[in-house]
């Protein structure tokens, strides 16, 4: 699905109702709104020309011409790839090892393209810059989310990086408190409401440190704490499974930062990543 349209099905609830207008004419009439002027919106949504201006700035872009350009590209793309993409089966409780790898895998699969549509890459390269730039790097995470915290530790360390991940809230407010300027924070919480994480994220804003998130889209409070912000999307299947495609999706956002931030910075990295790979290769056990 085009990232423009996740976006605004995400926020749609929290806009002004002359916002939501055109948002909920938009979603319901995406084939015939492309090429359509600022005007002709505002009229055919029953709403006005700032109305649809002031939804564009929501969105993220300048103004109305600049989002209506991004639509009309993604909804392109979209109508492309439409005749090769199935939705995303349920799963349901006797289905057969078939059925649950198609649901699985498929709920997985668009979890990574949503948020590759989603994502800005200027804010990916600011975030990784900070990152690359910091002193030390504490990553915030509670329950299902700690496993992405682990995943970012790791990947962290493999460069050099002072890194530690935390799940304990105790932990976490000490480390806030003992951050400084210079320093970063990653928080993950994909409610982006999690009480333990949204506290420690206050206590190290406090304390000057730079706070990157990643949580679900939409309006979340996570994102009120933070310097840059990562909402991305991902369905999960039913039958209380539990996190399985949003941890897919976090894990996705921690690989995009930390490649990026190799990529960019590579005569510096690259050392540190073969060390650490020759480390590992001296404790295997042989063949």
């Amino acid at each position: 699905m085009a990232g423009i349209i996740l976006k605004l099905n995400e926020i749609m609830d929290a806009l002004p109702s002359s916002e939501q207008k055109v948002a909920v004419y938009m979603v319901s009439n995406l084939d015939d709104i492309v090429g359509v002027s600022v005007e002709e919106l505002a009229s055919r949504s029953d709403s006005s020309q700032a109305a649809v201006v002031r939804f564009c700035k929501k969105m993220g872009f300048k103004g109305y011409r600049e989002f209506s350009i991004k639509l009309a590209s993604e909804l392109a793309v979209a109508m492309h790839g439409q005749a090769n993409s199935r939705e995303c089966p349920d799963l349901r409780a006797g289905d057969r090892a078939v059925n649950v790898i198609d649901s699985v895998c498929r709920h997985n699969m668009r979890a990574i393209e949503d948020t590759g549509a989603l994502i800005d890459p200027d804010q990916v390269e600011l975030a990784a810059g900070k990152i690359f730039e910091a002193r030390r790097v504490d990553v915030y995470a509670v329950a299902a989310s700690h496993l992405a915290a682990l995943d970012a530790q790791q990947k962290l360390l493999r460069i050099g990086k002072l890194a530690s991940a935390y799940s304990d809230p105790h932990l976490q407010l000490s480390s806030a408190a003992s951050l400084g300027p210079g320093d970063v924070v990653l928080a993950l919480s994909w409610s982006g409401e999690a009480r333990e994480v949204l506290h420690a994220c206050e206590a190290a804003r406090r304390s000057g440190a730079f706070i990157i998130s990643i949580s679900k889209l939409g309006q979340v409070s996570l994102n009120s704490y933070s310097d840059v912000h990562f909402g991305l999307s991902a369905p999960e299947p039913s039958l209380g499974s539990g996190a399985m495609s949003s941890r897919i999706a976090q894990m996705t956002m921690v690989d995009i930062l930390f490649s990026c931030l190799v990529s960019r910075h590579y005569e510096e990295t690259a050392p540190y990543l073969e060390r650490t790979r020759q480390a590992s290769l001296a404790v295997r056990v042989p063949q």
